[in-house]
């Protein structure tokens, strides 16, 4: 028993100095020896479950901790099992292990931080982290502030609420990279970009300083905001920029796939239906091991939107459908996933369903429903149905009196002829302002624009009342008593003349205008010219001499060639030729050679010239055959009889003048 004491003795000694040193896998060794010596040691127990948790073997520290559930109780080890199942991802388990614990020390409160963030409780874990800030007093304060800055950047973002400015000191590049990010959130997009590239420098500065990190290293330190830069690039619409270092961080292969997948499907947004090929080739980083825990629900729903966005592209109809589905299953009332699936049937071609599925949503789920019939309101007009889209755009009660819809409705009734519809959405739109903001800008501006519609239309006597409210507001405004006194005329003249005495007088309303200058301004239809210099030969005009006009010459008429002054004219020469009198008709003329007639390759030529009786040498009558007469003929006679004629060259032959086209039309044979 001694010598065995000595030997537990001896290993608890080896596990101290193997914890000191960081060999937890050899301290491991010492602890499994000595609950083999005592199995129920509870610091036995504790030191084997740090170990493990040291070696990042969690499934094996929590079988540890469940087999020994009698010996470690809750409050022992509470803090190792719920640190084991967040690492292990089981967040909500994690969270109920914190909240049974009997005491909140502050390892397990900084726990919990996380455990909220994860879970994606801001405000609760803002609360945890102002408390450990407040009252802890340790070398990890930089790192709880760090933390308490990413909350609040992510409420900025997230939420899309306002953060309290707690006076966080940027000292470090994380704090620094956080406060760009709330700024993102908020929209000041100049301030982040200035935000990063001192987050960059401070970056750049605390890890120079460490002679074992290389470039390489520095630029993967970097990687996470050279992303968040390039994401502000693109919001800015610097897409070309943005796009050269989002492929540079890819190129970097950091080791966070939660950056990787961000920054892919970033790059997937930008191509949209271009560049398919490098989208399908980035999409799969986003389907990398362990993304899930890494980003935010809404990240991760953005990323599925884009994926069956891209099958859609890719024409991958049934791919497209479902992802589509499965998004609308895991988010039944948000309106994209229907919407994804309308623009399938209509690349499809299927408007009726796109419709009647659109139709069927905006009834199952009515607090999404303005987006939804807005969509149904455009693919009406697409196919014509101007008067149906007009219907769906008036039941958006959300959007119903707004200037740009009022707006829109107008001109969509105006195109259809129905301006009684189009002057009752004016109507409805001004008793909706006066009841809510009489006497704004938006109120006065729909009644304005309600008078001149009527007006144009030829409703004057329904324009009085709001020229009327007009003119009220402003009794300066000449041009509307103008219009409310041309209304009046038509219906009650009396009041048109007790109106027309507040018009201003002539003498008033003459202004002082140089008329000779606006006429010689530039853009005058007319312009009158200026007199001519009087030079000193030419004695100036009396008073009352008028211009004495020039006298335009008159050019020569041009002579024909063959003119002959003495001969009298033709008197029917105005008449065309054929309806003179001595008009007898054309005289017929000799026929042409015809061209193409006789034997092939023949011409007429060749045949006058071989007719024996035309030649002046030859005798009256063709001796016959073998006579004295022909034999001493012959050999004087140059002709060459046709059946004796040799080909010429095919260079020598002579090409056939071409015929001139006869005008009017195509000739034929």
């Amino acid at each position: 028993m001694a010598s065995g004491g000595a030997a537990v003795a001896s290993l608890w000694t080896e596990v101290n100095r193997c914890g000191q040193n960081g060999d937890f896998t050899r301290a491991l060794k010492s602890v499994n020896k000595i609950l083999q010596e005592c199995k129920d040691d509870v610091t036995a127990l504790q030191c084997k479950v740090v170990c493990l948790i040291q070696n990042s073997c969690f499934k094996e520290a929590l079988n540890v901790i469940s087999t020994h559930t009698k010996i470690l109780g809750s409050d022992v080890i509470a803090f190792e099992k719920a640190y084991c199942e967040y690492r292990l991802n089981r967040v909500e388990n994690a969270l109920k292990t914190i909240e049974s614990a009997a005491e909140q020390t502050d390892k397990l409160k900084e726990l919990y931080g996380q455990v909220l963030y994860r879970l994606e409780r801001y405000t609760e874990c803002q609360a945890v982290y102002r408390d450990l800030i407040r009252n802890s007093q340790d070398d990890y304060e930089e790192e709880r502030k760090t933390n308490l800055s990413a909350v609040m950047a992510a409420i900025s973002t997230w939420e899309k609420a306002t953060p309290d400015d707690l006076g966080l000191p940027e000292t470090s590049y994380e704090l620094c990279y956080n406060s760009a990010c709330t700024l993102i959130g908020q929209g000041k997009l100049p301030e982040a970009m200035k935000k990063l590239r001192e987050a960059e420098e401070l970056c750049r500065l605390s890890l120079s300083e460490d002679s074992d990190m290389t470039e390489e290293d520095i630029d993967s330190e970097l990687a996470v905001i050279h992303s968040q830069m390039a994401y502000i690039m693109q919001l800015q619409g610097r897409t070309d920029e943005a796009l050269q270092l989002y492929n540079h961080v890819i190129k970097l292969k950091p080791t966070d796939v939660g950056l990787l997948a961000v920054t892919a499907n970033n790059i997937i947004t930008i191509n949209k239906d271009q560049n398919v090929f490098d989208s399908k080739k980035k999409v799969k980083l986003t389907n990398a091991e362990g993304v899930e825990h890494k980003l935010a629900k809404k990240q991760i729903r953005a990323i599925e939107f884009n994926k069956a966005l891209l099958a859609m592209y890719t024409n991958q109809a049934d791919q497209c459908r479902k992802l589509s589905s499965s998004l609308q299953s895991q988010n039944p009332g948000h309106p994209r996933p229907v919407l994804i699936q309308v623009a399938q049937l209509c690349r499809e071609k299927q408007h009726a369903k796109a419709i009647e599925l659109l139709q069927r949503f905006s009834e199952q789920h009515p607090e999404s429903a303005s987006e939804i019939k807005l969509t149904m309101a455009q693919l009406y007009l697409t196919q014509g149905h101007v008067t149906k889209a007009c219907d769906i755009l008036r039941s958006v009660e959300e959007f119903k009196h707004k200037p740009g819809m009022v707006s829109a409705l107008v001109t969509m009734y105006s195109h259809e002829e129905d301006v009684d519809s189009a002057i009752d959405v004016l109507s409805q739109a001004i008793q909706y302002n006066q009841a809510e903001q009489p006497g704004s800008s938006e109120h006065l501006s729909l009644i304005r624009e309600a008078a001149n519609f009527k007006l144009k239309y030829g409703r004057k006597k329904e324009a009085i009342s709001d020229l009327e409210q007009l003119w009220k507001q402003n009794t300066n405004d000449i041009h509307t008593l103008a219009q409310l006194i041309s209304a009046y005329s038509l219906v009650d003249q009396d009041k048109a003349k007790s109106l027309s005495k507040h018009l201003p007088s002539p003498e008033s309303m003459s202004f002082n205008v140089d008329v000779d200058e606006l006429e010689n301004s530039h853009g005058a239809t007319y312009v009158r010219k200026k007199a001519a210099k009087v030079t000193g030969e030419n004695p100036p005009k009396e008073e009352g001499q008028g211009d004495v006009k020039k006298k335009t010459k008159k050019k020569k008429s041009k002579l024909p060639k063959n003119y002959d002054p003495k001969a009298t004219p033709d008197p029917e020469r105005w008449l065309p030729m054929r309806e003179r009198t001595y008009y007898r008709g054309r005289k017929k003329g000799k026929k042409k050679e015809q061209v193409g007639k006789g034997t092939q390759g023949a011409t007429s030529g060749a045949a006058s010239d071989l007719d024996a009786s035309k030649t002046a040498s030859s005798p009256p009558t063709s001796p016959r055959p073998g006579s004295a007469a022909a034999a001493a003929a012959a050999p004087s006679s140059n002709v060459v009889p046709p059946r004796q004629q040799k080909p010429a060259a095919s260079g020598a032959t002579r090409k056939k003048p071409q015929q001139k086209k006869k005008k009017g039309g195509k000739g034929g044979w």
